[in-house]
């Protein structure tokens, strides 16, 4: 750490007198420590968050502009100098070296003594945020200084290499201290000072986002606040490629300047264990770290574990007697359970912040929850990215998706294109880049719903309905397909698959989708290429994949998207432009049960009813799709987990609802995923859910029963007292569903899964049971309050020896109470 850095430090540990700081002087927030672990009252209002803000920043604003004016001292007599017989510098030379540097000082020192008085004089209606945008409408400054940047650094140099007198200045300039600093100085280089208005300016919106976090929606300040924040966003976008801090990182052997390209968190086989790593890809090597454990109040640290020059980087596949299959993969219930662990968590934090007294417990519900999604990102990725050192060893990441996969390939390739040249770095050297990391980092926490704050989107819940149209861009004839994937809980799944459009360069799928979002902020779309031909498929790290063409996402911004229209966008990757639309619909609409106004068909009618036209125990519909399914469709991976084709879906459910007498010859004709569809869509449309509004209440109370006696004869009075075409649909699903999960090792499909994916569907209750519930204010809390409860109803059932029908009706206990 530099050592104006540690002044800062030191000094605002006595202004806030505190051990737990922001360091707003290095731009970044410790996120071990938050400081607001140390008040016991007034978070809420944040008011007295906001003034250590504040003080935060007014100390680094002290020591910006020491450095600003140790910067502007030699320039005086520079001047002076320069229209004698024996100039240090010509006045070219000097605007060029100094261009800027007076007016950034004066703008500072103006911000500076205007705010000094008001966190003195603090109390609650002191406003501030007029002088954040004036300093935001002041930016265009640092545009002219940007542009001049890299031409002053350059001038500097030359000047310093021709003239001994100015080098020793250039290396020598003095800093002032803070006022209450007992070292009075620091010798700072030109080249380090002059870079100090760029790191600056990069970080400018850092300390508008917490002040806005702090400040109440009321408060005169917020509208100022986020004007600020605006305009400062806007100027850093517009200008991010030219101040990219990355440029002056480290040099290449080469003598080229480092830079880092891509970085963020993957997950390491090490030692036949998951390890969470922090990876870095610069220009010229690749550098895994690991975050070190600091003291209380310090700067995060990383550890190098290993780096790869990337002349000596290969993506070797492997023999297959050395193939990667002591990776440990989790049975898919058990990330199931701790998804459910985390939903009933978040539920809990959101009650405690209500209470009274709760910011405590919060911040210890917090703690829990981010042990637990951390624990789920690291056990969830299963595809293997390996990559080789020519002159040592490999090493495997394993990712969750083929995106991510693809992304860090070509990203080294598209390096390794150019002219590398292999280095070995010293233990310095390498202590130096890592130490950097720190600094130059993109990806700053890791992807867990507690790192976020809590006024950022939480994400979409509900359903997303996406058509993909068409493609165009390709440059020879190919079988073609697309996969739709979307995050959750910090990873990505895959949720979707086109059919394979045949030898075409524009292929038109025109397929729709519904997919269930938890939380998803984003959408990617992948293009492929199907090789038929087995002799010609790629291997990588020992499995056959098809051949990504494309790549690209979206961001799914909840007012684009929660529209009731379809919203037309496209996306392009590598030439290929991908065209698709989406829709959301949120739980609250999704939830809804309503009655058919068509009695005559199946869907939205009354089971009763239904089998009472159809003089039958269980639905047809019922029956067809459970039997098609168990025909082809058994061993299908993700079998009422993948989305079938909404178009599809529809098609079917007409059919069935017109009693289409070719029917029979649809099924046989149709995607397995859409009969899947078909019949997971038949049961979230009944009027009532199958196991009735009436027992709903019951249901809950018996599950959360502890005594196992107990559960087991509630539960089986419960399932007697369903009306006989309920009770006979729901053990014919059962006994299905328990047929699928005996292929679990072919299809993925445990108990867990199809748990989760039936459980919600089959004990929602219907809107006017909703309405009835007096704590309960919307669909949407309904889903959170009670879905985990809905899994593990269904759970049971799929978990107990078969029941039977004449049986369960015979006994009025079904068990004793000796369990």
């Amino acid at each position: 750490m530099e050592e104006e850095e540690e002044e800062a430090l030191c000094y605002l540990d006595r202004v806030l007198e505190e051990e737990e700081v922001f360091d707003y002087g290095d731009g970044e927030l410790d996120p071990i420590t938050p400081i607001h672990r140390q008040f016991k009252g007034g978070i809420e209002k944040g008011l007295e968050m906001k003034k250590l803000v504040l003080s935060g920043f007014l100390a680094s604003e002290e020591i910006y502009i020491n450095q600003l004016e140790a910067l502007l001292l030699p320039m005086r007599p520079l001047k002076a100098t320069a229209t004698t017989s024996q100039p240090v510098l010509t006045i070219q030379q000097i605007k060029t070296i100094f261009y800027k540097i007076q007016d950034i000082f004066e703008i500072h020192k103006e911000f500076y003594d205007a705010l000094l008085p008001n966190i003195q004089q603090w109390d609650e209606k002191v406003t501030v945020g007029h002088l954040f945008q004036k300093l935001a409408s002041q930016l265009g400054v640092y545009k002219a200084f940007v542009d001049n940047y890299k031409v002053a650094l350059e001038t500097a140099e030359k000047c310093s290499q021709a003239n001994s007198q100015f080098q020793k200045i250039s290396e020598n300039l003095k800093v002032k201290g803070p006022k209450d600093s007992k070292d009075c100085t620091t010798t700072i280089s030109m080249e380090a000072l002059l870079y100090k208005p760029i790191d600056r300016v990069t970080r400018s919106t850092l300390v508008l986002h917490d002040l806005l976090k702090h400040t109440p929606k009321d408060h005169p300040d917020f509208p100022l606040l986020q004007d600020a924040l605006r305009i400062s966003q806007n100027f850093l976008s517009s200008i991010n490629e030219e101040i990219d801090p990355r440029r002056t990182a480290v040099t290449t052997p080469k003598g080229e300047a480092r830079q880092l390209v891509k970085d963020g968190f993957l997950v390491e086989v090490s030692e036949s264990s998951r390890k969470l790593r922090h990876v870095f890809l610069f220009t010229d090597l690749l550098l895994c770290a690991k975050m070190k454990k600091t003291s209380v109040g310090r700067h995060q640290q990383y550890e190098c574990k290993w780096y790869i020059p990337l002349a000596d980087l290969t993506f070797q596949t492997l023999d297959d007697s050395d193939s990667p299959t002591s990776i440990q993969v989790l049975p898919e219930h058990e990330l199931e359970e701790m998804k459910i662990k985390i939903s009933v968590l978040k539920n809990e934090i959101q009650k405690e912040k209500k209470a009274p007294k709760g910011q405590s417990r919060v911040e210890r519900l917090r703690k829990k929850m981010n042990e637990q999604e951390s624990w789920l990102l690291t056990h969830s990725p299963t595809i293997p990215f390996r990559i080789h050192n020519k002159h040592g060893k490999s090493y495997l990441f394993l990712l969750s998706s083929d995106y991510e996969r693809a992304e860090w390939r070509e990203s080294i390739q598209k390096l390794q294109k150019k002219d590398l040249q292999a280095c070995v770095l010293s233990s310095v050297e390498l202590q130096v880049l890592t130490s950097s990391c720190f600094k130059l980092r993109t990806v700053h926490n890791i992807p867990v719903t507690s790192n976020k704050d809590d006024e950022e989107t939480p994400g979409l819940y509900g359903f997303l309905h996406v058509i993909v149209h068409s493609a165009k861009g390709f440059k020879e004839s190919a079988n073609l397909y697309c996969t739709l994937e979307v995050d959750s809980y910090g990873y990505f799944v895959s949720k979707a698959k086109t059919r394979v459009f045949r030898d075409t360069t524009e292929p038109q799928w025109n397929e729709e989708f519904e997919i269930e979002l938890e939380g998803s902020q984003q959408l990617r779309i992948l293009c492929y290429e199907t090789c038929y031909d087995k002799s010609m498929l790629n291997k990588d790290d020992n499995e056959i994949v098809d051949k990504i063409m494309g790549k690209g996402q979206v961001q799914l911004d909840p007012q684009t998207v929660q529209s009731k229209n379809w919203h037309m966008d496209v996306i392009e990757m590598n030439g290929i432009k991908v065209e698709f639309s989406m829709k959301f619909t949120s739980r609250d609409l999704s939830l809804k049960r309503t009655l058919s106004k068509k009695q005559s068909g199946v869907f939205g009618v009354k089971i009763n009813v239904v089998t009472k036209r159809e003089r039958s125990k269980v639905p047809y519909i019922v029956r067809q799709c459970i039997e098609e399914v168990e025909k082809r469709g058994i061993d299908e991976v993700g079998i009422y987990r993948i989305s079938g084709v909404a178009t599809d879906i529809q098609a079917l459910k007409a059919s069935f609802d017109t009693n289409t007498k070719d029917i029979l010859m649809m099924l046989s004709d149709m995607d397995i995923n859409a009969i899947a569809g078909t019949l997971k869509l038949y049961f979230r449309e009944l009027p009532e859910p199958l196991l009735t509004d009436r027992l709903h209440p019951a249901f809950m109370e018996g599950i959360a029963l502890s005594d196992p006696a107990a559960k087991e004869n509630c539960m089986m009075h419960l399932l007697r007292s369903l009306p006989d075409p309920n009770l006979m649909t729901f053990l014919t699903l059962l006994e299905h569903l328990k047929r699928v999960a005996e292929k679990e090792p072919v299809n993925k499909m445990s108990l867990h899964n199809l748990g989760t994916v039936f459980g919600p569907t089959l004990l929602r209750p219907s809107e006017a049971e909703i309405a009835k519930t007096q704590h309960i204010t919307s669909a949407s809390d309904i889903w959170s309050h009670d879905v985990m409860a809905q899994v593990q109803v269904l759970l049971y059932y799929l978990q107990h020896p078969p029941i039977s029908f004449a049986e369960l009706k015979r006994n009025t206990l079904y068990f004793s109470t000796d369990v």
